[in-house]
């Protein structure tokens, strides 16, 4: 039995709330981690940022395995790989964690809960900016044959299992979205079929059941930004859906906070994240240039050598997760 904490007992409420109850046991989960807190004034009304345009190539230090002409279905056999009870790093060396998630038990039992509550174990969802919208970002998966096909056979697998996911419009993708604007109603602007009154990442949830979620989201105007991305956490995990954390590749705010407050959170709310940073090291730049139109922005977006790298290592560690947590062998 895995222990989301040290307390036996309460770990057997919730294998008991599990079989019961799967909305309880995850309403349980989000209890054990500390809430945001709630502030006073109006919802924030996040800015817009403008998606990216044609930038200069740099030749990528990212080489996939050679194609193959195998073509791998998604298998599910049964697995009790035992997993660590918690990621056990530091969110002050974030920058030395690995690019590929460390996967801890609680991720898999909340993984288990979702799939009781009725999450689609076939969908993944994206949270982020313009830099995660899927032309720039993981639509090649369900697109490009001849990319996939240069894919290791694990790789494959986990493309087939997820198809549809990654090249799929939402209403939380969107250059310019913040934590913040996952929260407001009026960021939808009244499409994907949301309702009036319904948060982007509300709506998400419903049209698409996710069971996992990668949140991306990189730019903020906010010095309240980790209260809302806790709320956008907790709201995840009530949902049962596995939230992969992820760090960016630029430093646009000077100090490199977001990157940080997404190693706190891993490490509070005891969670994966996919280290992007620590994978550009080796590209010029980090794989950033600033585009001309919106200089005052700064080095912000990716060469076509970095989106390369971003999504497939987003690929690597949404494959990591989703062994970690379900019967993939």
């Amino acid at each position: 039995m895995v222990l989301l904490r040290k307390t036996a007992p309460l770990c057997v409420l919730l294998l008991s709330l599990a079989a019961c109850s799967p909305r309880a046991a995850a309403l349980h989960l989000v209890a054990r981690v500390p809430p945001a807190t709630v502030l006073p004034g109006p919802t924030a009304s996040p800015g817009v940022t403008s998606s990216p345009t044609p930038e200069p190539s740099f030749p990528s230090t990212l080489t996939p395995p050679a194609p193959t002409n195998t073509v791998i279905g998604p298998t599910v056999l049964p697995s009790e790989t035992p997993l660590p009870p918690r990621i056990g790093l530091s969110a002050d060396e974030w920058k030395s964690w690995p690019q590929v998630p460390i996967v801890p038990g609680f991720v898999r039992i909340l993984y288990q809960i979702g799939q009781q509550m009725g999450n689609d174990p076939h969908a993944f969802s994206i949270l982020g900016d313009c830099q995660s919208q899927p032309d720039v970002f993981m639509s090649a998966y369900d697109t490009d044959p001849q990319e996939v096909a240069g894919l290791s056979p694990e790789l494959q697998e986990v493309v087939a299992w997820f198809a549809g996911s990654f090249n799929r419009r939402s209403p939380t993708v969107r250059g310019g979205t913040t934590a913040a604007a996952l929260l407001w109603p009026e960021w939808t602007q009244g499409k994907y079929g949301c309702w009036p009154d319904e948060t982007p990442l509300s709506c998400e949830l419903r049209i698409h059941r996710p069971a996992f979620a990668i949140l991306h989201v990189g730019t903020h105007y906010d010095v309240r930004n980790l209260v809302y991305l806790k709320r956008v956490l907790d709201q995840l995990i009530s949902q049962g859906v596995v939230p992969i954390l992820a760090t960016k590749a630029d430093d646009s705010e000077g100090d490199e906070a977001i990157n940080h407050d997404y190693a706190l959170l891993a490490v509070e709310y005891n969670l994966p994240l996919w280290n992007f940073w620590a994978a550009t090291s080796e590209l010029p730049d980090r794989g950033l240039y600033t585009r001309t139109e919106v200089r005052y922005q700064g080095d912000v977006y990716l060469t076509k050598a970095a989106r390369l790298i971003h999504r497939y290592s987003a690929l690597r560690a949404l494959n990591a997760v989703w062994r970690a947590v379900s019967a993939a062998p």
